[in-house]
């Protein structure tokens, strides 16, 4: 004699279908397939700064995103990479002293700047300042020239991976190796022979100070004295340089 314990009726059905439905199915194939391919997408964007930076912490960077853009305007292309021991020390003070006073000591932030520019930005003004030496080179090696919140997000996390991964001198011989000089002209030697028909090294303090004047807007200001100019060059007086480059 055997018993048959399988539920019959329509209370055996529900209590199938509640089974059912508590087993979980696995995503159909093409599913897996995108989802995978979405992660490894996202790996290659989070780790991508990183291996670039450090072939960038031995290597010079061939060309910038901006050296490309402004090629493909009509600007040419102007760059001779120099070490930062070819560099006059002038001209570093002089970018120290124009556009990041607290170079050495920040993390790649300045804060306080930070709040200055949100501050003018909730009163209706543009979305621009607070950006360090460490924030440009970020930006000039791997992003394109726009004012937006995309891109300035992007920045910021570039610049956590840039400053984790060099010192601040490779960060300032990067700079000053691929900042924008004027329309085609790239780096302290190239702007050094065009404007004053001098290497980069012999610059003097004056003309560094008037190069690094040019900086805010390199497409229409050229390297004269101005009173910009002689503010920069008071202010290159407080920044001190170590005896193995900045910050040292």
């Amino acid at each position: 004699m055997s018993i048959d314990l399988k539920p019959e009726g329509p209370g055996g059905d529900r209590l199938k279908e509640k089974k059912d439905a508590g087993t979980a199915r696995p995503l159909p194939f093409h599913h897996r397939a995108v989802l995978l391919y979405a992660v490894r997408i996202a790996g290659f964007l989070f780790f991508a700064p990183a291996f670039l930076f450090l072939v960038y912490a031995a290597l010079p960077p061939p060309a910038t995103p901006l050296m490309v853009i402004r090629a493909m305007d009509g600007h040419g292309l102007s760059k001779d990479w120099v070490p930062l021991s070819e560099i006059s020390p002038h001209l570093q003070r002089a970018v120290i002293a124009a556009e990041d006073g607290k170079f050495c000591s920040h993390g790649g932030f300045d804060w306080e700047a930070v709040d200055t520019a949100m501050q003018r930005l909730r009163r209706g003004g543009p979305l621009r300042g607070a950006s360090t030496i460490s924030m440009q080179t970020a930006k000039n090696l791997l992003l394109w020239p726009d004012r937006t919140f995309i891109r300035k997000g992007a920045e910021a996390y570039m610049t956590v991976w840039l400053e984790s991964l060099l010192s601040k001198k490779r960060i300032l011989e990067l700079y000053l190796n691929v900042i924008e000089f004027g329309p085609g002209l790239y780096g302290a030697e190239a702007a050094a022979q065009h404007y004053f028909g001098v290497a980069a090294k012999d610059l003097t303090k004056a003309q560094a100070a008037q190069l690094a004047a040019m900086l805010p807007s390199p497409l229409t200001r050229t390297p004269v004295p101005s009173a910009y100019s002689g503010t920069i060059a008071a202010r290159m007086n407080d920044v001190l340089l170590g005896e193995n480059g900045p910050c040292g």
